[in-house]
């Protein structure tokens, strides 16, 4: 799967990773798309490195549950760096 499919399926997983995160993690939807798609790189790159998973096709189940998995890593980080901004500040 190239870059372009990372970025759709990043969009897609961001937007789950929100649903099953909800609350506040700052920066509202567009945020938290551009942070789906930082996250599904990163399970993806996470997954072919460690655990040697096969993510070359969109339709594959690992490559939405890794995608999905780091979206919400990065969610929840980034909702760890903005919360303590907004409860120093």
């Amino acid at each position: 799967m190239g870059f372009i499919g990372w970025i759709v399926l990043g969009l897609i997983a961001g937007a789950i990773a929100k649903a099953i995160l909800p609350g506040k993690q700052g920066g509202g939807w567009i945020a938290t798309l551009i942070l789906g798609v930082v996250g599904a790189l990163l399970g993806g790159w996470i997954g072919q490195a460690v655990f040697h998973a096969d993510v070359d096709e969109f339709f594959s189940l690992s490559s939405w549950l890794l995608a999905i998995l780091g979206s919400i890593i990065v969610l929840l980080i980034w909702g760890f760096i903005t919360g303590r901004n907004k409860s120093n500040a």
